[in-house]
């Protein structure tokens, strides 16, 4: 059952248990219809019911760059969307992209029916949820079939182990047409802690590095988008990959990320294989999941 709980404003928070844990939706002081997303107390999406093409978020705002550039300008793309939440980046190619097909998988079903109740999008988007695995859900979509395909899954705040292997990225080499676009959110840290049982991380951002390594065995182009302080070890939080099998867009792309309110830097070629370090790609038999952030990375 949701529970509400007044907040700042006259606007009212709204909790409910899922599979995932509490989901709680948390107005925004600064804007009237907008909400934060977030689970077990992490921030997980933004979503502005007015204004759709509106994304708070740094890391969504870089996938924002990605989608915007997937296509001609306004478009109608196909898109995979791995991991729903709160839909903020269906929503943005629903409103920057009319006509656009997307798949939303998300296997937490208790959350899709929250977000639905509390936060409903337009009935005349082209938008289709699916219950179930991202990977699972992935191999059910035709070979070529997607202009870009998004990876945005955690659970628990760490993206599962199975998400992370060459014979993932297989799967959305397969999925996606030529010269799509496969881009994934992906958080690291300083030498950040495992789970309980897993070994500590002592190298700093050597899950990053691994998954650079794993994209890069299938796909001939990347880049890595991220705050500075994340790409220099400083603090935790999020990198957003990118991969094509042919040029990307990194003039604009650049220009984009140095231009955003909380401005990024974008790795590419040399600077990005010196980055890599020499990382082997993750297989299913040696993935693990990525690290838990910090306990105070949310406060």
């Amino acid at each position: 059952m949701a529970r509400s709980r007044r907040g700042r404003g006259g606007a009212e928070a709204v909790t409910e248990t899922v599979d995932g844990g509490l989901a709680e939706l948390r107005p925004d002081r600064d804007r009237p219809r907008g909400w934060t997303l977030l689970l077990d107390g992490a921030p997980q999406s933004h979503v502005d019911l007015d204004d759709p093409a509106f994304l708070d978020f740094p890391y969504q705002r870089r996938l924002g760059h990605i989608a915007d550039l997937a296509g001609p300008p306004g478009a109608p793309l196909r898109v995979v969307h791995l991991g729903g939440g709160a839909l903020t980046l269906a929503r943005y190619v629903a409103a920057t992209r009319p006509r656009s097909t997307q798949q939303v998988v998300e296997i937490d079903a208790p959350l899709v029916q929250f977000v639905r109740r509390q936060l409903p999008w337009d009935s005349g988007w082209r938008i289709r949820v699916r219950g179930g695995d991202a990977r699972a859900g992935l191999a059910k979509i035709p070979d070529g079939w997607a202009d870009l395909i998004i990876a945005d899954v955690f659970g628990r705040a760490r993206t599962p182990a199975h998400l992370t292997s060459t014979e993932f990225v297989a799967e959305v080499r397969r999925a996606l047409r030529p010269g799509g676009f496969y881009a994934a959110n992906l958080a690291d840290g300083p030498g950040s802690a495992r789970g309980a049982g897993e070994a500590r991380s002592e190298a700093p951002l050597s899950f990053l590095r691994g998954q650079i390594a794993t994209v890069g065995s299938a796909f001939a182009e990347l880049c890595l988008t991220a705050d500075p302080a994340v790409l220099r070890g400083k603090r935790f939080g999020n990198a957003v990959l990118l991969a094509c099998d042919t040029a990307l867009p990194l003039a604009e792309l650049t220009r984009r990320a140095a231009s955003d309110p909380q401005s990024g830097r974008v790795e590419h070629g040399r600077a990005l294989s010196d980055f890599t370090g020499g990382a082997a790609p993750v297989t299913d038999a040696t993935a693990v999941a990525s690290p838990a952030p910090p306990a105070k990375a949310f406060d």
